[in-house]
């Protein structure tokens, strides 16, 4: 299994995100995950940088291959527009980036005033946003006059020389299916085995499945939780609510009836080899290739040493 760091968006400063994949690489993780969003989930995270233009200067600072986990390419960005994007990634990182794409949330997608599509609706826009990012990486001149797009005489001129592998998340089985269908991988955040063998069995083969899970490191559980609560306490709000509610605010309202405890369900918190250990294998039993983990709060570091010194080298 591949193991990765994930670098949160909605957390760091952009030269805070540069400096972790820097440490990332000298700890002997073997790629990155960046998120994408135009919001944090809450106030406390306090940042949101565009992403693009933090994947561009991490291709001047290390070597790791580096995918969106994930991007949205339906409301917020016009699909022709994330095409260029992310070509230019891919020529920066000499090949090593992977667009991670899925039906998105709210919270980020609205801010244009554009109307929230119901599922079935993201889906069928997601399909559709992916078919033309693929023509226009093609190369040539590009009309396209669909359901939801329109794209008129555009050329994307910087390509990288290989195709662009496109990674879809789904949680749901329409989502994973969709997937399994137009995905060249698999993107999710759940140690589910249900989810890997859907994919796998609908379309998906033996293409990769790339997964991902939040840390907290302190030097105790109780601390590490404490942590998790102040930034991440949208980790456990459940349900659909990720996808529907619009902004930190809501996210803070629908946060108050989550505890303190329950943040150790989804995080590993503390300063525990084992417990890491125990996390990933969950993945890797759910029949996942790669696992990125994320750390909260300012210890950073710390988790890159757990990782260099007891982690990695266990697992190899």
């Amino acid at each position: 299994m591949k193991i990765g760091y994930f670098l949160s968006s909605e957390e760091f400063a952009p030269a805070e995100l540069l400096e972790q994949a820097r440490g990332a690489e000298r700890a002997g993780f073997e790629a990155l995950w960046i998120s994408d969003h135009y919001h944090p989930w809450v106030d406390a995270q306090g940042q949101s940088p565009f992403v693009w233009s933090t994947i561009g200067a991490l291709s001047q600072v290390c070597s790791l291959p580096v995918t969106t986990a994930v991007t949205c390419p339906t409301v917020r960005i016009h699909p022709a527009v994330l095409a260029q994007a992310a070509a230019t990634s891919a020529v920066l990182h000499s090949g090593r980036f992977v667009l991670g794409v899925g039906s998105g949330e709210a919270l980020n997608e609205h801010i244009l005033g554009d109307a929230w599509p119901q599922t079935d609706v993201r889906l069928e826009m997601l399909e559709e946003a992916v078919e033309v990012m693929r023509k226009l990486w093609q190369g040539g001149f590009v009309n396209h006059h669909g359901k939801h797009y329109t794209v008129e005489h555009a050329r994307i001129y910087t390509l990288p020389d290989a195709p662009l592998p496109v990674y879809v998340s789904g949680l749901g089985p329409k989502a994973i299916d969709l997937a399994a269908r137009i995905g060249d991988g698999y993107v999710s955040v759940m140690p589910d085995a249900d989810m890997v063998r859907r994919f796998r069995e609908s379309g998906g083969g033996d293409k990769p499945c790339q997964a991902g899970f939040k840390a907290a490191y302190a030097d105790s559980e109780e601390e590490g939780a404490r942590l998790a609560y102040e930034k991440w306490p949208n980790a456990g709000v459940p349900g659909e609510l990720s996808q529907v509610l619009p902004s930190p605010r809501h996210f803070e309202q629908a946060a108050q009836l989550v505890k303190p405890e329950m943040m150790k369900a989804s995080f590993v918190c503390g300063n525990s080899a084992d417990a890491h250990l125990e996390m990933i294998d969950k993945y890797a039993k759910a029949g996942f290739d790669e696992v990125y983990v994320a750390n909260t709060g300012p210890h950073t570091q710390g988790l890159f040493d757990l990782y260099q010194r007891e982690v990695l080298p266990r697992l190899r």
